[in-house]
């Protein structure tokens, strides 16, 4: 029987949570930038962040990898081709 470290198996899915974040981050960051698209941009930012919160509270919360897979599902799309 293979045995799963369910606390590795948590780094892993916020290690890629983390890389699907920056992903999103990416395009705002450079209308942060520009004096007249910074507040929609930061608007935007925040909603990022909170989303991305909600699913790190969820994997924090995981007891099984099913659990975990359940919260990675919520932004998998984000991972594809990294």
């Amino acid at each position: 029987m293979i045995a799963i470290n369910i606390d590795k198996a948590k780094n892993i899915a916020h290690e890629k949570r983390r890389i699907a974040r920056t992903n999103e981050f990416a395009p705002l960051d450079i209308k942060a930038t520009i004096s007249s698209q910074a507040t929609v941009a930061e608007a935007d930012r925040q909603i990022i962040r909170d989303k991305y919160t909600e699913i790190q509270i969820g994997i924090n919360d995981a007891e099984t990898v099913d659990e975990i897979k359940t919260e990675m599902n919520k932004f998998l799309d984000k991972l594809n081709g990294i």
